[in-house]
């Protein structure tokens, strides 16, 4: 096949998609991911049209000892969608969504959106955990766990899927499911892109919406530690059917925020409640009466409009770097190490975001899944955040902020979210996200289905 500039390119056999090469007129906006401050020049771009274009591309790199890379939705923090001199196998335009409202069930391709499923779902009065931004990838957020508003509720991402269509390492398609590889379909559950390219996944969906109640609530930066200690006591009771985030940063430019507040220094509790519009209103009624807050956002809107709210405020191109752990609770002390770093940054697009866990995610099984993180009560994410036209110093000190804040939380961690792990974190954090255990048996299933390593381009498991 021929690229399409015309100039000839390398050739992959019985390959119908696009193939992207440097002498392409959008050769960089295709290399280009969600996190700007990676720049990496792949020697081909394989943009594929279905699962066997897929495959194809699979035997092609193994045939040529290239390193691969995969492209769902590119919006992993670490890059690891694009690769240096290798092949990006990329499924950016497989984003077909198809609902069974009967079944309760939803097939989404590995190149989808999760504005793209709740787009579709939401059709039929049905949803499942998503991400809370809408232009991240499903199968990035998949693969790693998956966490969102839903997840209380509902699970994680990796508790709703029932079975993945996936290209093995010697480019053969197969079904994962409880019945079908089922070793495979465990470690896909957690063990992130380890196994295969996944070109397809089936949900369970759940009633909801269209309309719940959702927002956030704003207070200055001076009340953190009053508003995180109310807030430890408020979640400990709280309903499965009420998800929140906590996030310690500036305000954004929201509609509906006077400007004279916008980059302010304060703390968010941002809301979701998965049930009827009036329970939710009276399960929020004494986190929006605490205090004095700046503002309160918190009111009935479609369940859409909230899965989105935030997307500008972490567009494409910007650049990002992220620190992450697990914390198993908000002790006094946790709360001051909190308070004490999270306005400490540079750049007032910076921020820290904690997610409360707990309710479903953690009567899930340990070991029915590979995501390990079930019994912690919080996962903190500090992201540095910069503008890339900024200069070295602004990566400097943003860096070096989210480093030090991690630091000062070594004494309270217990273990990492895989999916909010950064480029330099090394195989000691990736055994950190899943403890020695589950590892090892990761290990063995990388072992049977990838023994040679060829995916690797990611939160690397080495086969064992």
């Amino acid at each position: 096949m021929k690229s399409s500039s015309g100039t000839q390119a390398m050739e992959i056999d019985r390959f119908r998609g696009q193939l992207i090469t440097a002498d392409n007129a959008d050769y960089d906006t295709a290399r280009a991911i969600w996190n700007g401050a990676v720049d990496r020049r792949p020697r081909l771009i394989a943009r594929c049209s279905g699962s066997a274009d897929v495959a194809s591309a699979v035997f092609f790199a193994r045939a040529h000892d290239l390193e691969i890379a995969v492209r769902g939705g590119g919006h992993n923090v670490a890059g690891t969608a694009v690769c240096d001199d290798g092949i990006v196998i990329d499924l950016s335009t497989m984003r077909s969504v198809s609902v069974d409202p009967t079944s309760r069930t939803a097939v989404v391709q590995g190149g989808a959106l999760w504005g793209d499923v709740d787009h579709e779902t939401q059709a039929y009065g049905l949803a499942t955990t998503g991400g809370i931004v809408g232009h991240t990838g499903v199968a990035g957020l998949t693969l790693g766990g998956g966490m969102g508003w839903l997840m209380r509720k509902h699970g994680l991402t990796v508790d709703n899927l029932l079975a993945a269509e996936v290209v093995n390492a010697d480019g053969s398609i197969v079904r994962a499911s409880a019945d079908e590889h089922p070793d495979l379909f465990w470690a896909l559950r957690g063990g992130g892109g380890n196994f295969g390219v996944v070109t397809s996944f089936r949900f369970a969906l759940h009633p909801l919406g269209p309309t719940m109640v959702a927002g956030p609530v704003f207070w200055a930066a001076e009340d953190t530690i009053e508003v995180l200690r109310f807030y430890r006591d408020f979640v400990a009771g709280a309903p499965d059917e009420l998800g929140t985030v906590v996030r310690l940063g500036t305000v954004p430019p929201f509609p509906g925020i006077s400007e004279d507040l916008h980059f302010r220094p304060a703390i968010a509790v941002a809301s979701c409640y998965a049930g009827d519009v009036e329970e939710g209103e009276r399960a929020l009624r004494d986190l929006r009466r605490f205090a004095a807050p700046l503002v309160d956002l918190v009111e009935p809107k479609p369940y859409v409009a909230h899965q989105r709210a935030i997307d500008e405020t972490v567009p494409h191109g910007w650049h990002y770097y992220w620190k992450a752990t697990s914390l198993t609770g908000l002790s006094d002390a946790v709360i001051a190490v909190v308070a004490d770093h999270a306005y400490a940054a540079s750049s007032p697009r910076s921020y820290a975001v904690m997610f409360h866990m707990g309710g479903a995610v953690s009567r899930i099984p340990h070991a029915a899944t590979a995501y390990a993180g079930r019994d912690v009560a919080h996962n903190i994410v500090i992201e540095g955040v910069w503008l890339p036209q900024e200069s070295d110093e602004h990566a400097t000190a943003e860096t070096a902020w989210a480093r030090g804040f991690l630091d000062a939380l070594e004494p309270h961690r217990k273990g990492v979210y895989v999916n909010f792990l950064d480029s330099d974190d090394d195989t000691s954090r990736v055994r950190e996200a899943y403890g020695d255990r589950i590892f090892r048996r990761l290990a063995k299933v990388k072992a049977k289905y990838d023994p040679d390593n060829a995916f690797h381009h990611n939160k690397n498991i080495p086969p064992g």
